[in-house]
């Protein structure tokens, strides 16, 4: 019975599965739809949603004109103490710049300009209370170069 419970798990879309997922991952999934529909409104062209690299994730790659985005989006439900781009710290900023590089790499050295954005979701309970897009919030890690 065990091994036929896992194979009706493993062939159950996502989104079936997503009422025992921990509230935070729940509370991350709204904060990145709100924060691509609200890039979305303002003429961002999404690329690629939670890419994967060897260093870590950028939660969204998005083309704003000329420019390819970096987004790294932060939900929070209160900011009480902190906002939430403060938890972009040095260590985070570094592995989103290695990702970013490796992204480029992949899509085979563009020369484009490029930039890094954070994207706050404040939530109250379960709906979507404010968003604030925060451009050019860092410049690549100074340890990094892209020619």
């Amino acid at each position: 019975m065990a091994n036929w419970n896992r194979f009706l798990d493993w062939l159950r879309p996502d989104w079936f599965r997503r009422a025992d997922e921990p509230r935070n991952l729940r509370r991350g999934r709204l904060g990145e739809r709100a924060a691509e529909r609200h890039l979305r409104r303002a003429g961002y062209r999404i690329l690629a949603a939670n890419f994967r690299g060897r260093h870590g994730e950028i939660d969204l790659v998005a083309r704003d004109g000329d420019s390819l985005v970096f987004v790294e989006v932060k939900t929070r439900s209160r900011e009480d103490w902190s906002r939430p781009a403060d938890a972009v710290d040095a260590k985070k900023r570094r592995r989103i710049s290695r990702t970013a590089l490796e992204y480029l790499n992949r899509v085979g050295h563009p020369r484009v300009h490029f930039r890094f954005d954070i994207v706050e979701v404040l939530l109250d309970p379960d709906r979507v209370r404010e968003v604030r897009h925060l451009q050019d919030a860092f410049p690549l890690d100074r340890r990094h170069r892209y020619l």
